[in-house]
């Protein structure tokens, strides 16, 4: 979760040319990828198992750009396809994202912020709830995405908006995972969604079991901190699940993962699990509250 992406979005312009088309290229190329064979169910593409000619391209990506600062990211896409054909054209995004500062100040000698909770935690969630959602066989379409460069300004989210693997008018829910690996002390034991009151997703996912409340910590405007940002503003249905506790971990390199607390996470992704389940089967569909989209 980033302090940086209005500052980022506003003029950063310090992102080259070659970063932004090395960013771009990735996503699409990365958009082609499926959770099984054929584009259908089964398990995850092993890279030495990436289909023609994806390998060489991304080999003749990564040697075109050894130049470039290593200031990007990239994007990580699955797509597990609908098994009811009256559903399947409708698109449930589950994200998260996969970067963290890089080099920060040292901690006790240690200048590497592993971003354990921020993000790695989301992303746990989203590669668990693949593993479960692939034998649940749902019937609407899924896609897992984990995003590069959200500390950096949501890059890597708009880049999947300019290059989406499906498109955007389909989705008719985002959930972002982010920061659920230590419980806030303004809500022991659940997990909040910011922008609570915006729609009514939250609410009908916590009548399905979900352990979420309202975002405890408004005046952080944490709604608009997160990928689903960009995406609430080109109208889908997206909010950020997070647990955050503003610790003084955060954006360090104390973010390590002997602070995550496992028992905790483990149980709020578990609460989710059956919720998401529903919501990849109904023909529900979550929608804004009045005034509630950005």
């Amino acid at each position: 979760m980033s302090y940086l992406a209005s500052d980022a979005m506003r003029g950063r312009g310090s992102a080259t040319e070659d970063e932004h088309r090395a960013a771009e290229y990735v996503a699409a190329e990365f958009a082609r990828l499926r959770l099984g064979p054929g584009g259908d169910h089964g398990t995850f593409v092993q890279a030495s198992a990436l289909p023609n000619p994806l390998p060489a391209k991304l080999a003749e990506h990564m040697k075109q750009y050894e130049h470039v600062p290593r200031t990007t990211t990239w994007n990580a896409v699955g797509i597990l396809r609908g098994n009811d054909p009256k559903l399947r054209g409708q698109v449930i995004l589950l994200s998260a994202h996969l970067d963290h500062l890089g080099i920060c100040p040292p901690v006790n000698g240690d200048d590497i912020c592993n971003g354990a909770d921020d993000d790695a935690s989301g992303t746990a969630a989203v590669m668990e709830l693949a593993r479960v959602l692939i034998k649940a066989r749902p019937g609407r379409t899924i896609v897992f995405a984990c995003f590069g460069s959200e500390e950096m300004g949501s890059y890597g989210a708009r880049a999947f908006l300019a290059h989406p693997p499906v498109p955007v008018v389909s989705i008719i829910a985002n959930i972002e995972f982010e920061m659920i690996g230590r419980p806030d002390s303004l809500a022991p034991g659940e997990l909040w969604m910011t922008g609570y009151e915006r729609s009514d997703l939250g609410a009908t996912l916590a009548a399905h079991g979900a352990r979420l409340v309202k975002d405890p910590r408004p005046a952080q405007n944490f709604f608009q901190r997160s990928d689903n940002f960009p995406l609430a503003q080109q109208g889908v249905i997206a909010h950020t699940v997070s647990s955050f506790a503003l610790e003084p971990e955060y954006h360090t390199a104390k973010d390590e993962i002997g602070l995550i607390d496992f028992g905790f996470m483990t149980q709020a992704v578990a609460s989710m699990i059956e919720p998401v389940e529903w919501l990849a089967d109904t023909t529900w569909k979550p929608s804004w509250s009045e005034g509630g989209r950005p």
